[in-house]
């Protein structure tokens, strides 16, 4: 009875164990950041996925800059944008705005579509073009189509914005077709839990997309800026 004892209480010692190691990797996955010291510029993207934001909670809880979503592919437009855009500069945000690419979808199109939602606001942050393949149509262009498609949304843009668009491009897009292409617009990277190794020149990070934030229901985008740069010049 004594030997059955000993081996259920280890087991139940090596089970409660492994749910405390679970829950404390869990904890620090959710909760890891860069180091604050080296990039002290924090930021935040949205869409209508998060329901109705509080901005001046989410201005007071170490948040520098928003980007949001305005429009995606050839006629969406996000339905919280325009809520979105108010809230946050009221609450004295640095803003942006960016648009979900579609491979689907000519880049003309898509330019129009974003700029008819697109405010005419000098102050605002450089647009951003979304480029990944999460919740996008299944069909893969050539490369040269894709690149011609996104020079055709770069250039209607920045002629009417009066600013150089940013990509926002994860590895997998970024590799298959950025890398070696003479890309000449900035660069918004993802890479999660980890430093950026797909690319050196970058100018923000998203780092988490399971974070939280005061005055936001539910899991956002954590995002810094290049500690060499600063808001200002996301705003060019």
């Amino acid at each position: 009875m004594k030997f059955l004892q000993a081996i259920f209480r280890t087991v139940f010692y090596v089970v409660v164990g492994g749910v405390i190691s679970i829950a404390g990797a869990a904890f620090f996955f959710m909760n890891w950041e860069p180091d604050r010291d080296e990039f002290p510029k924090r930021g935040i993207d949205v869409s209508h996925h998060l329901g109705e934001i509080d901005w001046n909670k989410v201005s007071a809880d170490d948040v520098a800059f928003v980007y949001m979503k305005a429009s995606e592919g050839g006629d969406f437009k996000d339905s919280a944008f325009v809520q979105n855009w108010a809230g946050a500069g009221a609450a004295g945000l640095a803003r942006g705005a960016y648009h979900y690419f579609s491979l689907c979808k000519p880049g003309q199109e898509q330019a129009e579509n974003f700029l008819s939602v697109l405010p005419d606001d000098p102050q605002m942050l450089a647009p951003v073009l979304d480029l990944e393949f999460t919740g996008n149509c299944t069909k893969r262009p050539p490369v040269e189509e894709v690149l011609q498609e996104i020079s055709d949304f770069v250039t209607l843009v920045e002629r009417s914005a009066g600013k150089q668009v940013i990509f926002y491009a994860p590895e997998e897009f970024f590799r298959t077709y950025l890398k070696g292409q003479g890309l000449n617009r900035r660069l918004w990277t993802r890479s999660i839990w980890h430093s950026p190794s797909y690319t050196k020149d970058w100018i923000l990070w998203q780092y988490q997309d399971s974070g939280t934030i005061e005055g936001i229901s539910g899991n956002v985008d954590m995002n810094v800026l290049n500690a060499d740069l600063t808001i200002d010049e996301l705003r060019l």
